[in-house]
């Protein structure tokens, strides 16, 4: 890891003599152009822009193909510091304001999803951590991210009758300020290859006590290698492979106290689900600005223009050109969407923006979102012909890939909620997935 770290601190130095400003690299010619960051946040995302283009983005076809954790991308991602970026300035982080988070997750997903939703856990798990987890925790965990490079994964989701029950998995009281957690975790995304797993769970001994269900509420951070954890590796859905999303079953696993991220006391963020939806929006406008891109890199090159075009190459097909215009158009809608998505979660968390001012930004950013990726992931291929279809382009992935994603949670509920507001004035209560 130091010999990592030396070796892109060579390449970008982060010294006081470094670039202030520093330019991303466009992500697809002017209609995605450079964008401009300040200070040690842009040089660690120009760090990981070098890390995507010159050793994740040419593995992600094979990552998909094979499943699995994506162990070696994922360590080379910590060599560049960005887990610390999400940690607030105040603990040592770099405070990465919402915008840019939601840029480098679109950056990342464009050279490969599976790893963008790995690290949005990590990003959204951390946002949330730092705002609600007494401060001793919060300052062992920034030492665990900035000092160690720890990654956080996720395990909270559970076979339960709807998609909103997480009660099942039980805390059960012990000795000398522990407890004991059981139960059977699904579509835990990035737990397999964490260092700490947020594990959800429910002490009823707790919550009788205090006359309260929130109080029983615990988010435990527990060592991957805690003794009664077990990832099972069975993630075997048509999309998003490489993140390994599987079921993880705890028996009796023993947590102190003391690594419980929920402090009974502390006033939950009203966000977290619209910052959760705002990644997935980012993390599929980026799958479909890759699946352009891939097409418009092989139809100049390997397409063949059709005979009625009466032109010389595909690239010069009038229809192709409106085809990959439309779809870079809507891509481009969704960019932005997802990008004042995160300016109003930065308002928000600033006091200057209503909670439900960015309820309906997240929600629209989802909704074009979803529409924009699998426009592009489907359609864009149409441009290359049928030898676009080989195996060896990989092209289908990005279709399976934004389909699983956009199944999270139903987009229509988005668009019913917009229509709500628009109607009646209706304001969505914080929720689970509003």
């Amino acid at each position: 890891m130091v010999d990592a770290l030396s070796h892109h601190a060579y390449l970008f130095p982060m010294t006081d003599a470094s670039v202030q400003d520093t330019l991303l690299p466009p992500l697809l010619r002017d209609l995605f152009p450079a964008r401009q960051v300040h200070g040690a946040v842009g040089r660690v995302m120009l760090r990981v822009q070098h890390v995507l283009d010159t050793e994740i983005a040419a593995g992600a076809a094979g990552r998909d193909r094979a499943g699995g954790y994506p162990h070696q991308a994922m360590a080379a991602l910590k060599a560049t510091g960005i887990l610390a970026l999400a940690v607030p300035c105040a603990w040592g982080g770099l405070g990465m304001a919402q915008d840019l988070s939601l840029e480098l997750m679109l950056r990342i997903a464009v050279a490969d999803p599976a790893v963008a939703q790995i690290y949005k856990v990590h990003d959204d798990l951390v946002r949330e951590i730092f705002a609600c987890a007494p401060p001793d925790l919060r300052q062992r965990l920034a030492h665990r991210i900035v000092q160690d490079h720890a990654i956080l994964g996720m395990a909270v989701a559970e076979n339960g009758r709807t998609a909103d029950g997480f009660l099942q998995t039980l805390a059960r009281p012990c000795p000398n300020g522990t407890h004991a957690l059981s139960g059977r975790k699904i579509y835990a995304t990035g737990a397999s290859g964490a260092d700490l797993v947020a594990v959800s769970s429910f002490d009823p001994v707790r919550a009788q006590q205090a006359g309260s269900i929130r109080a029983g509420v615990r988010m435990d951070l527990v060592p991957h290698d805690a003794p009664g954890l077990v990832f099972h590796h069975d993630w075997d859905r048509m999309g998003q492979r490489a993140t390994d999303s599987g079921t993880v079953t705890l028996e009796d696993v023993k947590v102190k106290d003391q690594w419980n991220a929920l402090d009974p006391d502390a006033v939950l963020p009203l966000h977290v689900a619209l910052r959760f939806q705002a990644g997935f929006s980012a993390i599929l406008t980026g799958i479909g600005i890759g699946a352009l891109r891939a097409v418009c890199a092989f139809v100049p090159e390997r397409a063949r223009p059709w005979g009625a075009a009466g032109v010389d190459s595909a690239d010069q097909d009038p229809y192709v050109r409106r085809l990959l215009g439309e779809i870079g158009a809507d891509l481009f809608a969704a960019y932005c969407s997802v990008m004042h998505a995160g300016t109003m979660l930065d308002r928000y968390e600033g006091g200057q923006a209503s909670r439900n001012a960015a309820a309906m930004a997240a929600s629209a950013a989802r909704s074009v979102a979803t529409r924009a990726a699998l426009r592009a992931a489907a359609d864009a291929p149409a441009a290359a012909g049928a030898r676009g279809t080989d195996a060896v382009n990989g092209l289908d992935r990005y279709w399976r890939d934004a389909r699983t994603l956009s199944l999270h949670d139903p987009v229509d509920w988005k668009n019913a909620e917009i229509g709500r507001h628009l109607l009646t004035g209706w304001e969505p209560e914080p929720g689970l997935y509003q």
